[in-house]
């Protein structure tokens, strides 16, 4: 069987579904990655976009340095995270509903752009890929944590065995890690595991200087 096709509708509803049972039982399985991502993001400072942000459940973590702003596709997810913000966090300037394959925002402008258990929910990974690029800064980074396919073994038949009921998931369970390295502009400096017995990774890249 094929890898079932992911689009905006599908995600949208897969994510209504998870939105009111995310934080207690996601949030516990994703907060190694989520904190490690944060703490290099709060590194490097400045302007923060958080792509995927999801119900908001990384924004406490940023440090007083960062100046962030939130999207995500799911109006339910986006709801949580509204709140979150409105109970006093004051380094967040906006929680915007927007598709990641089409930023509303010009080239360059933001220090850091973090992806967490985004890029494989996305119908178009290379091409959010691409959009995260563009708006960030020239010697600036792009953060992503994620879940890429094993190469082999027990994890790596159940990965394809999942793949034809992505769009039931909302993600690829076979996503290949060659799908985020196309980007001539960025250069990997760190790969790392990111908690869940090494099911998500962390990968920094740099961004060419201008």
């Amino acid at each position: 069987m094929q890898a079932a096709e992911l689009d905006a509708q599908s995600i949208q509803k897969a994510y209504a579904r998870w939105a009111p049972i995310y934080d207690p039982i996601f949030g516990r399985i994703t907060t190694t990655g989520r904190k490690a991502a944060v703490a290099a993001a709060s590194r490097v400072g400045g302007r923060i976009l958080e792509v995927g942000v999801g119900t908001g459940i990384a924004l406490p973590d940023y440090g007083a340095n960062c100046r962030v702003i939130g999207l995500d596709l799911s109006f339910d997810m986006l709801r949580i995270a509204r709140k979150r913000v409105d109970e006093g966090l004051t380094n967040v300037e906006g929680i915007l509903q927007m598709d990641a394959g089409r930023l509303a925002f010009g080239d360059a402008s933001f220090d850091c752009v973090v992806a967490m258990y985004l890029i494989t929910v996305v119908p178009d990974p290379e091409g959010v890929m691409a959009e995260l690029n563009r708006v960030c800064k020239p010697g600036g980074e792009v953060i992503l944590v994620n879940h890429f396919a094993a190469e082999g073994g027990l994890r790596a038949w159940i990965e394809k065995a999942a793949a034809p009921f992505g769009d039931k998931l909302g993600w690829h369970p076979d996503f290949s890690f060659d799908r985020v390295m196309g980007q001539k502009d960025l250069t990997m400096v760190e790969k790392k595991p990111a908690g869940f017995g090494g099911l998500f990774t962390q990968v920094r890249f740099k961004k060419a200087a201008a």
